[in-house]
């Protein structure tokens, strides 16, 4: 993992390579996503980066029809809603993001507990070009 840093723009970096990054905590243990150099558990500076496997569980969603602009300049509005969830990785942290696949106009056949994997969604051009962190049923 020393091709990243503690840095939060990294988690980004990662993202783009098709890795889900957080950190470690020599010291107690804990994981945490996006990576931090102080552990959030035990305040200690001894983490380290690991790659997750970008498995996990659906454990919380939403559908959203009203997005905010970022989103309603990607297509989503009331007649195209999205599906953004928490998800808690085999690991055990959990990270919100959007759920793909999923169906947004039925939203009672989205169930809690859904095996997810990790995927990715870029959005934006060139220098505006953004990679983003989001699951699909496995």
């Amino acid at each position: 993992m020393s091709d990243y840093t503690m840095n939060s723009k990294d988690f980004y970096k990662a993202l783009a390579d098709q890795k889900l990054i957080g950190s470690h905590c020599k010291f107690c243990d804990a994981y945490a996503i996006p990576q931090k150099s102080i552990c959030p558990k035990c305040h200690q500076q001894e983490s380290e980066i690991i790659e997750f496997s970008g498995d996990g569980k659906l454990v919380a969603y939403t559908v959203i029809s009203v997005p905010p602009v970022m989103m309603a300049e990607a297509g989503y509005d009331a007649k195209n809603p999205y599906c953004v969830g928490i998800v808690e990785l085999v690991e055990g942290p959990r990270i919100s993001a959007q759920i793909l696949d999923v169906d947004m106009h039925h939203p009672e056949n989205i169930k809690i507990g859904t095996q997810l994997r990790m995927t990715t969604i870029t959005r934006g051009e060139d220098e505006k070009k953004v990679t983003y962190l989001a699951f699909r049923p496995i």
